[in-house]
């Protein structure tokens, strides 16, 4: 008897799930679509609306690697406790260590 009731339980869902609309979004009656912006050369639609630009949603780079090579210095790149490495190399004065304690 369980295994009848899961059967139905699955059945259903399945064909819930299966209903639904396929097509353009279109505004409930009485309703209309925004008004197009200023300087708009279209009117808005359900799927320019809907459509995310580009920066919402970035191309994709699938650029490899070719080989490897090495990373730059990184003067932001201390330790705790240490002082950063001067930007300039000719600024080479010598910087007191603080002690945290």
């Amino acid at each position: 008897m369980t295994l009848q009731r899961v059967l139905l339980v699955a059945s259903i869902t399945l064909a819930a799930t299966a209903c639904g609309k396929v097509g353009d979004l279109e505004p409930r009656s009485g309703n209309d679509l925004p008004p197009k912006a200023y300087g708009q050369t279209t009117a808005q639609s359900g799927r320019i609306l809907t459509t995310p630009s580009a920066q919402a949603r970035p191309g994709r780079s699938d650029e490899l690697l070719k080989r490897s090579e090495r990373r730059a210095d990184d003067p932001f790149d201390v330790a705790p406790g240490e002082q950063p490495k001067p930007l300039n190399p000719e600024d080479q004065t010598p910087t007191a260590k603080t002690d945290p304690a």
